[in-house]
């Protein structure tokens, strides 16, 4: 088995994301755990690892038998097979694949399917065998279900067991499909979805009605007869299942406790979602902690919320009482210890998020100078600029700062067609009112009119259609916000164009468009969506197309960005923790107000918006609460009542 601790990345000095080794600090976990910076990383060692159990099978003249997994957690994984079969000659003549679960009644041709996932992101690009390819058949009849499973079953055991069994995790607790309530002897068999698993998945099929009720799932039993298991999750939506499933009891209610049963299991984790395993949420709790300045502002802000006082009304007693007493005895006095980090947390809030002109800026999130900032506010989708930092943006620019901003991707793919049939009809209509006709917007109309249009994504007109819809409404916002036309972009990134969810790798042309606006703008701030988690998804791409553009004009030596300053704010679904937030900019209600007026001009993203996830709120709902949320905690810790509060954190580029 490959050394996984060989392709760690432990430069960051936070004792949070370092490999620890002691079995104190791991002493609540009850199977082995390995914490990567990223999934990437994480992706390409556990793919090492099959590729040497493959070639050392081959070696011994026997097959390699391994079970598979979909979701957008094994896709690098994946993506790192086929580069060792193409470029290391990494042989699959001798694999056996298993896969461990089927959406049921769906055709394996259907977009949707993870027959279709399985050959468009491995099975097309390597030489494994068709006929030692097995993926649980979706599109039988009720009554040849049981059968085909206990076959499934036979055909495995006739394979001799799987070797290696990769999984993800479903944030119920399942493996493959096995939901809450799902026996550890079960096998291969039909089972009834949980609504959260759909409501997970809703976005792959354009809507939670459309995904299916039903799956054929390999059982706990079968995962867990492999003789190796290696288990993926990433992002922050996966942490807390992951606690449950790696500190707690071995329930039915989380299957994947189950796996604490084997005896060679490894959970390949990034920060995000190991977050709140105990010996990251609070190693003060666990074992000796190392007190870095990220670490005591953790623990003195967890500390003042567990006890439920503001943080200048902190106790010696409640820091002993509470496993701070080393950190208590390296500053002397609970008194200087809560001063402390009052003021630090004070320093955050400013109503000038470009820095207030004339003053004093050593105890102020941003600098003085330049008085007139050139700001550049990339925005992955033409909605995330408002939903995220509407206050800030239009208090940078009501503030006389130069204001851009850049929509990366068209947004076209959650553009319902209900909305798409509706323009498309009212431009057809407004035509022959004045006498012009198109016949090609008739081909488009009868596009959008068929009824799910058979699965297949959406015509390159039709995306232009919805494209068109969403950048309309992102000029609306943003002239009401304050800017003129001519500061407002849309780079629309090539990789965003595939008319489906999985969208293409970041290209050279991506990070050109992003690098060309910054070298024309030459910002002092830029902001950008922070979300560090989803290795697939858009806005973490988006991101990385930032960070790889100001890598190579840093690596250039470019004056572009010779005083540029990268903030980072958290999109509709989650807020920066507090000990994170380095700048904290207050609203007022009224302020609150004309942000979810500029939000309302996003009118197909409003009720019922295609990717709401489980949170059917609309996203102005969402946003006010979360702003509303970050207030009351910092109200909660002791500091001024606030309306609400848009948070950021400062990256370091």
């Amino acid at each position: 088995m490959l050394d996984l601790l060989s392709v760690h990345d432990t430069s960051t000095a936070d004792i949070s994301y370092r490999h620890v080794g002691s079995t104190d600090i791991t002493r609540y976990e009850k199977m082995h755990v390995e914490v990567f910076k990223d999934s990437g990383k994480a992706s390409i060692a556990v793919a090492h690892e099959m590729a040497q159990l493959i070639r050392a099978k081959a070696g011994r003249g026997e097959k390699c038998v391994l079970g598979l997994a979909t979701g957008s957690s094994p896709i690098r994984v994946y993506a790192e097979l086929v580069r060792m079969h193409k470029e290391e000659g990494l042989d699959f003549a001798h694999v056996i694949t298993f896969n461990l679960d089927e959406y049921f009644q769906l055709e394996p041709g259907s977009r949707h399917s993870y027959w279709y996932f399985m050959h468009e992101h491995l099975f097309n690009h390597v030489n494994v065998r068709p006929k030692n390819i097995n993926i649980p058949k979706g599109n039988i009849p009720l009554d040849e279900v049981y059968q085909h499973c206990m076959d499934y079953e036979a055909r495995i055991d006739q394979a001799g067991g799987l070797d290696f069994q990769l999984l993800g995790i479903g944030r119920t607790g399942h493996v493959g499909f096995n939901e809450p309530g799902s026996n550890s002897r079960s096998l291969t068999r039909l089972i009834t979805l949980d609504h959260l698993t759909r409501v997970d998945a809703a976005g792959d099929f354009q809507g939670i009605s459309n995904v299916p009720t039903r799956a054929i799932t390999m059982g706990i039993q079968t995962i867990n007869k492999a003789r190796r298991i290696v288990l993926l999750a990433w992002g922050h939506k996966k942490a807390e299942i992951i606690q449950r499933t790696v500190e707690g009891e071995r329930t039915s209610e989380i299957p994947a406790t189950y796996l604490q049963d084997h005896p060679n299991v490894t959970f390949l984790l990034d920060e995000e979602s190991s977050a709140d395993l105990r010996r990251f949420s609070t190693p003060w709790l666990v074992g000796p902690c190392d007190w870095t300045e990220t670490q005591e502002r953790k623990a003195i802000i967890w500390l003042s919320r567990h006890v439920d006082r503001p943080i200048l009304k902190l106790t010696e007693r409640d820091y002993n009482s509470n496993g701070m007493s080393d950190l208590l005895a390296l500053h002397g006095t609970a008194y200087e210890l809560n001063i402390q980090m009052f003021n630090i947390l004070q320093r955050t809030i400013t109503g000038w998020p470009g820095g207030k002109y004339g003053v004093d800026d050593s105890q102020r999130p941003e600098r003085a100078d330049p008085e007139r900032k050139r700001v550049i506010i990339f925005s992955p989708h033409p909605d995330d600029d408002v939903i995220s930092m509407g206050g800030t943006f239009a208090r940078l620019v009501s503030q006389g700062h130069e204001v851009h901003v850049a929509y990366q991707t068209s947004g076209n793919i959650a553009v319902s067609d209900v909305d798409a049939l509706r323009y498309a009809e009212f431009t057809r209509d407004l035509n022959e009112s004045f006498g012009s006709g198109n016949a090609r917007l008739e081909f488009i109309i009868e596009e959008l009119s068929r009824n799910g249009k058979g699965g297949q994504p959406d015509s390159l007109d039709v995306r232009k259609i919805k494209g068109l819809i969403r950048r309309g409404e992102a000029i609306a916002s943003a002239r009401f916000t304050g800017l003129t036309d001519e500061y407002i972009h849309f780079l629309d990134m090539p990789f965003y164009e595939t008319g489906k969810n999985i969208k293409n790798d970041l290209g050279p042309e991506d990070i050109q468009l992003v690098r060309e606006l910054i070298e024309r703008v030459r910002p002092h701030q830029i902001f950008a969506a922070g979300d560090l988690a989803d290795p697939h998804g858009t806005h973490k791409v988006c991101l990385d197309a930032i960070f790889r553009a100001l890598t190579e004009l840093k690596d250039a030596s470019s004056l572009a960005i010779a005083d540029t300053w990268l903030w980072l704010y958290r999109g509709a679904w989650q807020e920066w923790p507090i000990h994170e937030i380095e700048m904290a900019v207050p609203l007022s209600p009224a302020q609150v107000e004309a942000k979810r007026n500029a939000i309302f001009f996003h009118q197909s993203q409003k009720d019922g918006a295609m990717f709401q996830g489980e949170d059917q709120r609309e996203f102005w709902q969402r946003a006010e609460q979360r702003n509303r949320e970050t207030a009351r905690l910092y109200n909660q810790l002791g500091l001024t009542e606030y309306e609400a509060i848009e948070a950021f954190r400062r990256w370091h580029f």
